[in-house]
């Protein structure tokens, strides 16, 4: 439990530095950018990397940088292509997936199992339950009646989505590109 505490503490303290605000912001821009290079393979399938962007703020800044940043880069997202009507469940589905993998990824080495795990909790929590109960209460279809559809959406992405973090985040890991976004506390300018 203590653990847990400590990320949390030093995630919050990670708001102190100018380079976090920067880089979150930069990785927002590029993830509204991805978001226009979706795969629809289907009416309810589609491949996208927006998430790419935002996992590597979940990576590097942890659950309460990427919870907050989740949900600013929620609203931003409807701001600059609405897909219907503004609904907060969403938002805050997008600020608790930002603190899930937050947990998993802060200062801990990419691995295939805890990305898959990761993605897995994502996708039943915020995905299967939460956004098949927004779904309801938007548009008023019965929850089952929706819930089926989104479960086999997300089984199938599920691997895929691992997948394509996984591999990208070892390679930047590898290239020591997450050290240097991240750099070293001297010489970085505190807020």
């Amino acid at each position: 439990m203590r653990k847990l505490a400590t990320l949390f503490t030093d995630s919050y303290h990670e708001f102190k530095y100018v380079r976090t605000i920067t880089l979150t912001g930069m990785l927002g821009a590029v993830s509204v950018v991805l978001g226009y290079l979706t795969l629809e393979l289907g009416e309810t399938l589609k491949i996208g990397f927006s998430s790419i962007a935002n996992q590597i703020v979940y990576y590097l800044f942890g659950p309460v940088v990427g919870g907050a940043f989740g949900g600013a880069l929620d609203i931003l997202k409807y701001l600059v292509k609405p897909t219907g009507p503004y609904f907060p469940g969403w938002t805050f589905g997008a600020m608790l997936a930002g603190l899930i993998y937050g947990v998993f990824y802060y200062k801990k080495t990419i691995s295939l199992g805890r990305v898959l795990v990761a993605e897995l909790l994502v996708s039943v929590i915020c995905n299967m339950l939460l956004g098949t109960y927004w779904l309801t209460l938007m548009y008023g279809n019965g929850f089952m009646q929706i819930f089926w559809l989104r479960v086999q959406k997300n089984l199938i992405m599920w691997p895929i989505n691992s997948l394509i973090f996984y591999s990208i985040a070892r390679n930047m890991e590898a290239a020591g590109i997450f050290r240097a976004m991240k750099g070293t506390r001297k010489g970085v300018t505190k807020m």
